[in-house]
C-alpha cells in the first residue's frame, strides 16, 4: 500500500518539537514528512506476507503458524528450539533471565540500547569489545563491527566466573550498521569455547550482515546468502531477533536455541511475560508473516536494492559535505554530530540538537545515538560519562521510500549545515533511569 505524506510549515514544526520536549520520539507521526527514526517495524510487507496474514490460525495453543515459523527458523538458521516474543526486547528479556544474574558481565561487540538496558536491569554489566577501527568515524574499513578479540579475552579474564554470555550484534547498530566478518565470528567462538561461555547473536539484521560477507570477505563471493547465513549461525548457541528488521514484519521477535535445556529455561520466562509457548504475545497471522519474511529477506536482488539505497543516501550526503560514518552500513546513514556541530559541548547534546534541527528544517525525523542514548552518571563519582560516538542515525525503512525522498533528506541536511554555527545546544530536564533517550525532555539553550 501507499499512504499520503503530510507536510507542515516551519512554525508548526517549531511548536511541535518544543511541546515534545525537543525529543523527536514525542512527535505524532502525522507531523513527520520522512520518518527515518527507525527501520524497526516500519517495513512495507509483501503480497506474499499479506496473503499469509489471511491464513492466521488464532488457536491459543498449537497454532499451525507457529510450527511453520519454527520450521523456517530451523531451515534458515539451524536452531530447532524457538520461543516467540512480542518483539526484540521481549526476546532479550527472556535471554537475560536464562543466562544472566546480578554481578555478571555480558560481553559484546557493541550493545544496543535495549540490550544494554536489559543487562543493567538484571544488575549486570554490559561490556563492549568493539575493535578500534569501529570507533573511527571517517575511516574506510571493512567489517567495522568486529570484536577486538584480544580485548574480549582480556575482559573475560578479569573474572571468568562473571562472564555470563557473549552477544554478537549483526550488523553492529551503534556505530553505523557495520558488519561482522565470518573470520571474526569464528574467532569469538574459539575464545568462547576456551572458557565455556555461550555465544548468542543479536540477529536483527542478519541478512544484511551476510550480504556484506558475500561482497567483502574473501572466499564468499560465489556463495549464496542463504548458505552464508547458515554458516554464521553455526558458530552460535542461539540468537535473539527483533523480527521487525530482517524478518520484514511490523511486529514480532523470538529467541532461538540449539539446546533443549536452554529452551526449557526460556519458556519458564516466556509463559508469564509473553504468552503460551506457541504464540508468545503474537497473533497467528503475525507468526506467519514472520516465517515468510525470513525467507524473503534472503533474496539477493532485494538485498542489493536495500543496501544500495542506503549507499545512495550516503553518497548524496558526502557530496553535500555532511560528515558521516564511513563506509555506510546496512540499514542507515549515521551523521557525526561532533564534527558537524563542533561548537556544542557534549553536555549540551550535539546529536540531539542536530536531530531537532533536521526536523525543524524539513520535517525529517532521525534519532540521536550519542550522549543521551548511551551517556550516564558514574554511580561512584556522580560525573557524566560520555560514549565515544555522538551520532544521528537516519534509519531507512525497508521497501518504503524512493530515491527522491533520499534527495529531500540530503537537501535538508545541506541547509542545516549552512547554518550549523548558529545552532544551540540543549539542556536535559527529565530522564528515566534506564533507556532515557526514549522519554527524555530538553530545553533549548539561548
Amino acid at each position: 500500500m501507499v499512504e499520503m505524506l503530510r507536510t507542515t510549515d516551519r512554525a508548526t514544526r517549531e511548536r511541535l518539537i518544543k511541546e515534545a520536549g525537543y525529543n523527536v520520539f514525542g512527535l505524532p507521526s502525522d507531523a513527520v514528512y520522512i520518518d527515518l527514526l527507525s527501520d524497526s517495524g516500519t517495513t512495507a510487507m509483501s503480497d506474499y506476507q499479506w496473503a499469509g496474514m489471511m491464513m492466521g490460525d488464532e488457536a491459543y495453543a498449537g497454532s499451525r503458524n507457529f510450527y511453520n515459523l519454527r520450521d523456517t527458523i530451523k531451515e534458515v538458521m539451524g536452531y530447532g528450539y524457538v520461543v516467540p516474543a512480542h518483539q526484540g526486547r521481549g526476546a532479550e528479556h527472556i535471554l537475560m533471565n536464562v543466562f544472566v544474574k546480578p554481578g555478571d558481565r555480558v560481553l559484546g561487540n557493541m550493545h544496543f540500547d535495549t540490550t544494554e538496558g536489559h543487562i543493567l536491569l538484571k544488575g549486570a554489566e554490559p561490556v563492549n569489545c568493539l575493535a578500534e577501527a569501529g570507533y573511527k568515524v571517517g575511516e574506510e574499513a571493512d567489517f567495522k563491527g568486529n570484536f577486538d578479540l584480544d580485548l574480549l579475552e582480556a575482559e573475560i579474564n578479569k573474572d571468568v566466573d562473571k562472564a555470563a554470555l557473549i552477544l554478537i550484534t549483526i550488523t553492529c547498530n551503534n556505530n553505523g550498521g557495520q558488519p561482522v566478518s565470518m573470520e571474526n565470528i569464528r574467532g569469538v567462538r574459539k575464545i568462547a569455547d576456551k572458557y565455556g561461555i555461550p555465544v548468542f547473536f543479536d540477529a536483527a539484521r542478519f541478512a544484511e550482515n551476510a550480504y556484506f560477507i558475500k561482497h567483502l570477505e574473501p572466499g564468499y563471493k560465489d556463495k549464496p546468502v542463504a548458505e552464508i547465513v547458515k554458516e554464521m549461525f553455526s558458530y552460535g548457541d542461539g540468537c535473539t531477533m527483533s523480527a521487525k528488521k530482517d524478518a520484514l514484519v511490523n511486529i514480532g521477535g523470538f529467541v532461538a536455541f540449539r539446546s533443549e535445556e536452554h529452551y526449557r529455561k526460556a519458556i519458564e520466562w516466556q509463559v508469564p511475560f509473553e504468552g503460551y509457548v506457541t504464540y508468545g504475545g503474537l497473533a497467528g497471522r503475525d507468526l506467519e508473516a514472520m516465517a515468510r519474511g525470513l525467507k524473503e529477506v534472503l533474496n539477493e536482488d532485494y538485498l542489493e536494492d536495500r543496501i544500495g539505497q542506503v549507499r545512495y543516501l550516503a553518497d548524496l550526503l558526502v557530496e553535500a559535505g555532511i560528515p558521516i560514518v564511513r563506509p555506510p552500513g546496512g540499514h542507515g546513514v549515521y551523521i557525526d554530530a561532533k564534527s558537524m556541530l563542533p561548537h556544542i559541548p557534549r553536555h549540551q547534546f550535539p546529536a540531539q540538537a542536530l536531530t531537532v534541527e533536521l526536523y525543524v528544517e524539513g520535517g525529517i525525523r532521525g534519532v540521536e545515538l550519542g550522549g543521551c542514548a548511551f551517556g550516564y552518571k558514574d554511580p561512584e563519582t556522580g560525573e557524566d560519562v560520555w560514549p565515544e560516538l555522538e551520532l544521528v542515525r537516519l534509519a531507512i525503512p525497508r521497501r518504503v521510500y524512493t530515491d527522491r525522498h533520499m534527495m529531500v533528506v540530503a537537501r535538508a541536511l545541506k541547509a542545516v549545515k549552512q547554518r550549523a554555527s548558529s545552532i544551540k545546544g540543549l539542556r536535559l530536564v527529565y530522564e528515566a533511569p534506564v533507556m532515557r533517550h526514549f522519554t527524555a525532555r530538553f530545553e533549548r539553550l539561548e
